[in-house]
């Protein structure tokens, strides 16, 4: 599957027994597992860092709630694509549709999950490296909300957007990785016990037409169908800006993280990722700067909109079903900048966000996502559950 980094399988046995005893897990080769030097997908800053004295705090939560831990897994390289690839150690299986790209930067991870070699993995989502590539590969994903999950001892991309997400091929083993990772949900007094509300984003459909009417068109029905009959814009025709937005601080935040680095190691980055990379040197951080102020109005927006844990979007995933292998430039380039933009809404917002897998008669994937207020992760993991169940059940009657 090409799913794991090279060398022998990195495994870590359970350290208690608890909800997950017996469950398989890996993790991403971001985060950090005791004795295992973290490679973050390039071989330069594999070579230029140490082993790990310690476990990530999200894996030693993991190993004390009885899951075992069975492989480190490719990244692409520290994090920067959404396709899948890595030039250095080969492009992960996505298993059920050979043709097509895995899905990236959390693209081991959900390779080794969509093969049946673990249960559950651990990815983080910046941008969409856990929401895309669960869409790719027919799996369940979910990115918490913003500092839900600690990140210490995860290796930093864009501090601000960063969170650590997971895949799996149920919901029920969604669920009960979240139960163990997120914080206590509220109390029974004080939650409220209103309905949520489900409503399409319309332009993240739109932009879906735009590229597969047909699936466009399967999945509102498939959003009606499961309670979302209404429908609202949320970027109010400035998707540019918005776009714009998220790229120039992201700019930013990498330049903290891994500027220094990258000017003072030069390391060897594979032909696609080495021109994003340069884009910090060319970086004005002045002018980048006035985008945080864009940023705090746009997150203030989606306050206003989230101002009750009731509300919850529902759109496409990604704005195509697949990228193939054989995917033009100019092709990954509008996947891009339409993933982004779309993406962008929990990014800026810090809000989780959860992929829910379909397919049809084509046999292609189709995954629609639900995303709700900052804070009401376990809350929106119990609706996912029940509204994925409510149409399986549907649909094997």
């Amino acid at each position: 599957m090409n799913a794991f980094i090279p060398g022998p399988r990195t495994q870590v046995a359970a350290t208690a027994s608890g909800p997950l005893n017996g469950q398989r897990f890996a993790v991403k080769d971001l985060i950090d597992v005791a004795g295992v030097t973290t490679g973050g997908g390039n071989p330069d800053w594999l070579a230029s860092h140490t082993a790990a004295r310690a476990h990530a705090p999200c894996v030693d939560a993991l190993l004390a709630a009885g899951a075992t831990l069975d492989g480190k897994t490719i990244t692409d390289e520290l994090a920067y694509s959404l396709e899948g690839e890595n030039h250095h150690y080969g492009t992960p299986l996505n298993s059920r549709w050979p043709r097509a790209l895995p899905g990236g930067s959390s693209s081991g991870s959900a390779s080794a999950v969509a093969s049946g070699d673990v249960e559950f993995a651990l990815g983080t989502d910046t941008g969409g490296s856990v929401r895309v590539p669960a869409a790719f590969c027919g799996l369940f994903g979910m990115r918490p909300s913003h500092d839900a999950i600690s990140l210490e001892g995860v290796l930093p991309f864009a501090p601000c957007f960063d969170t650590v997400g997971w895949f799996a091929r149920s919901i029920d083993v969604l669920a009960a990785v979240g139960d163990v990772l997120l914080p206590a949900a509220p109390s029974a007094a004080s939650a409220s016990a209103s309905p949520m509300r489900l409503t399409r984003v319309a332009e993240a459909f739109a932009a879906r037409a735009r590229n597969e009417p047909d699936d466009a068109a399967r999945l509102t029905t498939l959003a009606q169908s499961l309670g979302a009959r209404t429908s609202l814009d949320v970027f109010a025709g400035e998707e540019a800006r918005w776009l714009a937005c998220y790229q120039a601080v992201q700019d930013l935040e990498i330049d903290v993280s891994l500027g220094d680095w990258i000017r003072s190691a030069r390391p060897r980055f594979g032909p696609s990722i080495a021109p994003r990379f340069a884009r910090l040197d060319t970086l004005d951080r002045q002018q980048a700067e006035s985008w945080r102020a864009v940023l705090r109005e746009l997150r203030s927006t989606l306050d206003t909109l989230f101002e009750t844990e009731q509300t919850v979007l529902m759109m496409p995933t990604t704005p195509v079903a697949l990228l193939p292998k054989d995917a033009t430039s100019d092709a990954i380039g509008r996947f891009y900048e339409d993933s982004l933009t779309m993406n962008s809404i929990a990014a800026f917002g810090g809000l989780p966000q959860i992929t829910l897998p379909f397919t049809d008669e084509v046999d292609r994937p189709l995954a629609l996502s639900l995303i709700g207020a900052r804070g009401s992760d376990r809350a929106l993991l119990t609706l996912a559950r029940d509204l994925y169940s409510r149409h399986a059940s549907a649909n094997s009657q």
